[in-house]
């Protein structure tokens, strides 16, 4: 029998674990300044126009790709546990709950990324059409790289 409570057909998992003490990581996913020159795949740039990392808090921005087209980006903020956890609701299409996770592991930080989409044929038409696996593989690669620019500064 199927188990129709199961997520696994519309989730998107990425783990990492990034070269930067959690304090620094959470920093760079919570202050506008910071999220705004890693955030997306290769080649993309934001301007971030709200961000009120807070319970019920707004996340507005606009995501520029290399070809020009802007991509209007709102988000809710559901939970907020400093050092340990962030989650967000994408509130415009596609409709996803991210949830992510920062692990302290010494001057490490294990971070896990969990996408939860509204349904198995939204999350293949994202996959599909956006390419949103690697792009989120590229999220966390440049997030990394950020992460070693700051700490070599």
């Amino acid at each position: 029998m199927e188990n129709k409570s199961s997520t696994h057909d519309r989730e998107l998992l990425i783990s990492r674990t990034l070269n930067a003490p959690v304090e620094l990581v959470w920093e760079v996913w919570t202050k506008p300044e910071h999220i705004a020159q890693w955030w997306g795949p290769d080649g993309f740039t934001n301007t971030i126009n709200t961000m009120n990392v807070e319970p019920e808090g707004i996340w507005e921005f606009i995501m520029h790709s290399p070809n020009g087209a802007n991509f209007k980006n709102r988000s809710i903020f559901k939970e907020v546990v400093p050092f340990k956890k962030i989650v967000y609701e994408h509130v415009v299409h596609p409709w996803i709950r991210a949830t992510i996770t920062f692990e302290e592991r010494g001057e490490q930080t294990h971070l896990t990324w969990h996408m939860l989409f509204e349904s198995a044929e939204e999350f293949i038409k994202v996959i599909k059409a956006h390419n949103a696996a690697e792009g989120q593989k590229q999220n966390v690669v440049k997030l990394a790289a950020y992460l070693e620019g700051l700490k070599n500064k």
